[in-house]
């Protein structure tokens, strides 16, 4: 616990740095926010009330803004003088409120705020009906983390403050917004989240939607040329997915779990919008393999959005648990489907596939590290050290998912599996529901809820796991799902040094989950780390490759093209190159684009270019940042 002591913060929860904000200043006791929509403008006009008490003794309020127009002020109903300050990047613009002098200590008092987002928005994408699915109708859609809420409404932008919300929009279009549904009086339509949550999970839709039941408390969102698909993909799991969580954690609190599939530029693989679950279009593939998103954002209702990272720096508490939960859920599943099945020990086969997901996930870890190159330094420590000069988004990875998950896993096994850890995941959840909380605090829990195994907690390599950058200890995960796939894997590495390829069918993936092809394609395209090998020289492989298993190449499962896509262009097969191009123009989640477009450029620069200049438009403005800086074009 030195090494830990001498990281500590001096006071917990840690300052978040990424704010212009002076939240420690005040409590928020509640929030509303009224938008009106303006689909000929592309822009939203807003109105955000909060109530708040003074805990210092500071005679401004400073809250978060990017680049908004701010047009009126008041507190208690008057009018007050306020500077919007110059644009700093990537902060934003600070916005100063001067307050009465009469403002008694933790007295509350209301903060009006009209304003206007402009066409810089980061929060908002904005779709003419021409370039959605259903083409009737223009789409709205928002994505505020992990710091983009200051460009949708001034406010405390940071995880650390957490309010109830009183939420309402006007628009032409249905709308969705990241509360219970209330009512609808004519284009207005009203929402309640009563549980207090982070102005990141902040969100709203509006467009040509509609909705099906995939469960006792839940419903799937979408526009309705999709809705059908959308409702097979999830209907079979999604309660399942609940009851399993609750047994593990305790009850769901947010009443519904809604979702809602957006369209193709949405950059995110799901994201936790509280009574409104948002997916990429990309898990609809037509056999349900990839449901796992789903759970994972699931998970979030009660990792990340009931207890919440206090900062960025601490990320890791909201993905690394979420992982962890994530997998339970599928191991869950798993166990029930061998037990029907009459499978023999089907709680073995279903930590056999929770491991194979830790494989999996292993993989995109060490690639991810792999691709920051220089930055691997920065961010691919567990806890990061942000601050005011740093952009949260460029520090997002697979590493505070899958480190995450993996210290989580190394603990579970280390303090005597999960029959010992489990008690500890409900005790985590019930003292920190509703707050935000640092990686401090979360130790500090664990020693005071194993007391008797403070010896065990000491033995931790506290350094290695939270503050050195790079790869952690790698765990001995159950390879039985996976074998199969190495070995397949080891027969082509074997026959494209020979050039013998007459032993390989069709069949041999035949019977394969999409996991286990997954799996297979990340060990043939690691194959290129070996001294001794490179796929460039062994393209009659590829080529044979491409003849043997065609359903590779016309699978809707995108886990599995993308990959097959990666190998084929890793082996410089010029005709994949643009392949991949093109197909970077049909889908906006960042997990695709990014690694994409960066190999392309070690490949082909100005072909990587070439395609991101003609897709950009297209892409999510996080999404369209960030490849411009991973190409060099910031």
């Amino acid at each position: 616990m030195d090494i830990v002591n001498a990281h500590r913060p001096k006071v917990s929860p840690d300052l978040d740095q990424c704010t212009n904000s002076n939240y420690k200043d005040f409590t928020v006791h509640s929030t509303k926010l009224h938008l009106d929509v303006d689909f000929d403008e592309k822009v939203v006009r807003g109105t955000v009330d909060y109530e708040l008490s003074l805990v210092g003794t500071t005679q401004q309020l400073h809250l978060d803004t990017s680049y908004l127009s701010v047009e009126e002020v008041k507190v208690n109903q008057t009018e007050v003088k306020f500077v919007l300050h110059p644009r700093i990047n990537p902060v934003g613009s600070k916005l100063s409120i001067d307050l009465p002098n009469n403002l008694a200590q933790e007295s509350k008092f209301t903060v009006s705020i009209q304003y206007n987002t402009t066409k810089d928005c980061t929060a908002l994408q904005f779709l003419d009906k021409l370039t959605t699915d259903g083409k009737v109708a223009p789409y709205l859609f928002c994505q505020c983390q992990a710091n983009h809420a200051r460009s949708l409404l001034p406010c405390f932008d940071t995880p650390s403050v957490k309010a109830p919300y009183k939420l309402s929009a006007t628009s032409p279009y249905f709308v969705l917004m990241s509360g219970r549904p209330v009512k609808q009086v004519d284009n207005t339509y009203y929402f309640d989240q009563p549980i207090p949550i982070p102005s990141y999970l902040l969100s709203i839709a509006s467009g040509d939607l509609v909705k099906a039941k995939i469960g006792p408390r839940s419903d799937v969102y979408s526009e309705p040329c999709n809705i059908e698909a959308c409702k097979w993909e999830f209907e079979k799991d999604m309660e399942d997915f609940i009851q399993i969580a609750e047994k593990l954690i305790f009850d769901y609190e947010w009443l519904k779990f809604d979702s809602l599939v957006l369209p193709q530029s949405f950059p995110y693989g799901g994201m936790e919008i509280p009574n409104l679950c948002q997916l990429t279009p990309t898990l609809i593939c037509k056999d349900r393999s990839q449901v796992s998103v789903m759970a994972h954002e699931l998970a979030h209702s009660w990792s990340g959005n009931l207890v919440t990272n206090c900062s960025w720096s601490h990320f890791w508490l909201n993905e690394g648990w979420t992982v962890y939960i994530e997998r339970r859920i599928i191991e869950g599943i798993a166990t029930a489907e061998a037990r029907a099945s009459g499978k023999p020990n089907p709680e073995q086969y279903g930590e056999s596939m929770r491991q194979f997901s830790a494989i999996i996930g292993w993989t995109d870890l060490e690639n991810s590290i792999k691709s920051m190159g220089e930055n691997a330094s920065k961010y691919s420590k567990l806890i990061l050290n942000q601050t005011i000069n740093d952009d949260p988004d460029d520090s997002f990875s697979t590493v505070p998912y899958e480190k995450g998950f993996n210290f989580l896993f190394h603990l579970e096994q280390l303090l005597g599996g999960k029959k010992a850890f489990d008690p500890f995941i409900p005790y985590y959840f019930k003292k920190f529901r509703y707050k935000s909380l640092d990686s401090y605090q979360f130790i500090d829990t664990l020693y005071e809820f194993f007391h008797d195994k403070k010896d065990l907690l000491d033995s931790i390599d506290w350094e290695t796991w939270l503050y050195k950058p790079g790869m952690p200890p790698k765990p001995k995960f159950d390879t039985t799902l996976a074998d199969e796939c190495y070995n397949l894997a080891d027969k082509w590495y074997h026959a494209s040094k020979n050039s013998d390829f007459s032993q390989f069918d069709a069949k041999d993936v035949a019977e394969f989950h999409p996991n286990q092809s997954v799996v297979f394609l990340d060990t043939l395209i690691s194959l290129d780390k070996h001294d001794d090998f490179n796929w460039k020289d062994h393209q009659d492989a590829l080529i044979k490759f491409e003849q043997v298993y065609p359903q590779y190449v016309k699978t809707l499962n995108t886990e599995v093209l993308f990959r097959y896509y990666l190998l084929q262009v890793t082996g410089g097969r010029q005709e994949y190159c643009h392949k991949l191009g093109q197909w970077l123009g049909t889908v906006g989640r960042m997990k695709y684009v990014r690694p994409g477009y960066v190999l392309l450029n070690e490949v082909n620069h100005e072909l990587a270019i070439e395609y991101f200049k003609k897709f950009e438009a297209g892409y999510h403005p996080i999404c369209r940042s960030l490849v411009q800086k991973d190409l060099g074009l910031a």
